[in-house]
């Protein structure tokens, strides 16, 4: 008896396309079921805060009798949010620049030497990033306050540099190490140094590993809270602290609407910093930089 072949999925048959069944299994529905769950519970959050900061009058009704913009205009002269924005994004990027100068090349040393205890330094450059803030941030402010930085530009952006600069070694030592050592062997054999190897060669294609590295640091360290709490005053307070303070002030606190006019501009300033990522930083990029680097 002749053997007969199975005919592959959506083949044709007696002369008829198969239809591909449309019902999908009911872990996948669930799946899709819980990410709409997600999606309109946070829709619902950001909607109702928003509307929040434009209500002048809400009690029992779905919106708000009256809608005033003045509570943006308030926050924005009680809490001084010029100031506080400059420092926000002043630390940040302060943050971001030494962050890079310092964890690239300790990331190429990672990646290209080995020496005696090398994973006890990667577990210690590993400890920042995965224990919570607050754990060593008590220490940290301790030692600032006894120095006399505490409350001080200096003591903000040094805390903040505890965790962001491991965070930077760790996303580059695995990008370093996609890249081929022959690349950097052949320029050193037509006499390149050290230095002309790493600004000529290796910096071009470290480009977008930098970059996404400096974007994470940046959206890490703008949303920071316990460390910058820790050391800042009202005068070097980032935005996501003088928020709190906002809402934990004498007298109860100020008017909801006035911290949700600040929260409002909080997610905003971090909306604008991921639009900016996503234009300047293609993921899709990021992958093939690294695969053509490997096969180099």
């Amino acid at each position: 008896m002749a053997a007969v072949d199975a005919a592959p999925v959506g083949a044709p048959t007696n002369g008829r396309p198969r239809r591909r069944s449309l019902t999908a299994a009911p872990t996948t529905w669930l799946v899709w079921a819980l990410v709409a769950a997600f999606f309109v519970f946070l829709v619902g959050i950001l909607v109702s805060v928003v509307v929040d900061s434009f209500g002048k009058q809400w009690f029992d009704t779905w919106l708000p009798v009256e809608a005033t913009s003045q509570w943006y205009t308030n926050a924005w002269e009680r809490f001084d949010l010029t100031h506080v924005i400059g420092v926000t994004v002043g630390v940040a990027v302060t943050v971001v620049v030494i962050s890079v100068l310092i964890g690239v090349p300790a990331a190429y040393m990672l990646a290209r030497r080995n020496f005696p205890g090398k994973n006890l330094v990667i577990l210690l450059f590993l400890l920042p990033i995965i224990v919570p803030p607050i754990t060593y941030g008590i220490p940290l402010a301790t030692v600032m306050y006894n120095v006399g930085l505490g409350r001080t530009l200096t003591a903000v952006i040094l805390v903040n540099l505890v965790p962001s600069v491991p965070f930077v070694i760790m996303t580059m030592t695995p990008f370093i190490e996609q890249i081929n050592p022959a690349i950097e062997n052949a320029a050193r054999m037509c006499g390149a140094t050290m230095k002309d190897v790493f600004v000529r060669i290796l910096a071009p294609l470290l480009v977008p590993g930098i970059l996404a590295a400096a974007i994470l640091v940046l959206v890490r360290t703008v949303g920071m809270f316990e460390l910058t709490f820790l050391v800042s005053g009202p005068p070097t307070d980032t935005l996501v602290v003088a928020i709190y303070r906002a809402m934990t002030s004498a007298g109860g606190g100020e008017a909801r609407q006035l911290v949700s006019a600040m929260a409002v501009l909080y997610t905003t300033t971090m909306l604008i910093i991921l639009i900016v990522a996503l234009r300047y930083i293609n993921p899709a990029q990021l992958v093939a930089q690294v695969r053509d680097a490997r096969e180099d």
